[in-house]
């Protein structure tokens, strides 16, 4: 039913009768659809459902918008983003245009439904923030990197779930747990194949969170083991374009360290109950759902 998604999303960009706004939503990678996936899983397919999916699809599209601005990154899945081909104004302000539609729709589907989700944008727009100035640090702190992707990420899967969960009348405390477990692991995951994935897979180089500034989990975790001289040499690679060597020199001491897997064990704790709480309740689907998560390669 992500075909349903698609086309109440054109429809809401249709009502707004602007060309150039019709013009940019058709430039839009659609990715992946996993929130709107995981709300017709838990919710089924009726039109509350549906509405459900495609504001929050707009609502992620348009942090993604202003993410690729704040990143200065010129491309969105291996392609130009639009901020490269229309510019940062353009792209700022078609993704406000995305948010404002996305709560006027909101207010059309439930008070309790709407109360989760913006709350949840308000989350993201203030791990956004803390993601920009944690990004001028070394962060050695992993509590405050993981309250930061918990808002950054997290917040809108979960309450993805947890919406889906009102609609259909099922415990949305069981929901909420597993959409947040789904999205910490789903960026720790992706932090690690920033670390592993070629630039053709990544559609960006290697390495590119460090060199942008992010010190993301893989990062914490291998400070905490180097010796002092190698700490400092750690600290002074971040936020640098990187050489050929200074990149050999962190992945090596991230494979004698064996950092990766750490992280990769902390993702998959977080998977594993999310799993269990669903199979509890009956939902293969969304274990299976899970699984796919932690079992990407990297």
């Amino acid at each position: 039913m992500l075909s349903a998604v698609e086309r109440k999303v054109e429809q809401f960009i249709n009502d707004l009768n602007d060309k150039e706004i019709s013009a940019l939503y058709s430039k839009l990678p659609h990715g992946k659809r996993l929130r709107a996936k995981l709300i017709l899983k838990i919710a089924g397919s009726n039109l509350s459902a549906i509405k459900t999916a495609a504001v929050v699809e707009m609502i992620h599209a348009a942090s993604l918008l202003h993410d690729d601005v704040i990143d200065d990154a010129y491309t969105r899945r291996s392609k130009p983003s639009l901020n490269a081909l229309y510019g940062n104004k353009t792209a700022i302000m078609f993704g406000d245009v995305l948010y404002s539609k996305g709560f006027l729709e909101l207010n059309n589907i439930s008070t309790e439904v709407a109360r989760i989700v913006s709350n949840a944008v308000v989350q993201l727009s203030l791990g956004e923030l803390k993601d920009v100035s944690l990004s001028k640090t070394f962060n050695t702190d992993k509590d405050i990197y993981l309250e930061m992707i918990y808002q950054k990420t997290a917040s809108l899967i979960e309450a993805s779930a947890g919406a889906a969960a009102i609609l259909a009348g099922k415990p949305k405390s069981v929901y909420l747990t597993y959409g947040r477990n789904l999205g910490l692991a789903f960026q720790m995951i992706d932090d690690l194949l920033d670390i592993t994935s070629n630039s053709e897979t990544l559609g960006k180089p290697a390495l590119h969170d460090f060199v942008e500034g992010k010190t993301t989990l893989p990062y914490i975790y291998l400070y905490e083991v180097l010796d002092d001289a190698q700490k400092v040499k750690l600290r002074s690679l971040h936020a640098k374009v990187l050489t050929k060597e200074e990149e050999e020199w962190i992945t090596q001491k991230m494979d004698e360290h064996q950092i990766l897997l750490k992280c990769y064990a902390q993702a998959k704790e977080l998977i594993d109950e999310a799993v269990e709480l669903m199979n509890e309740h009956g939902e293969e689907v969304l274990s299976d759902i899970a699984q796919e998560m932690i079992d990407r390669e990297f």
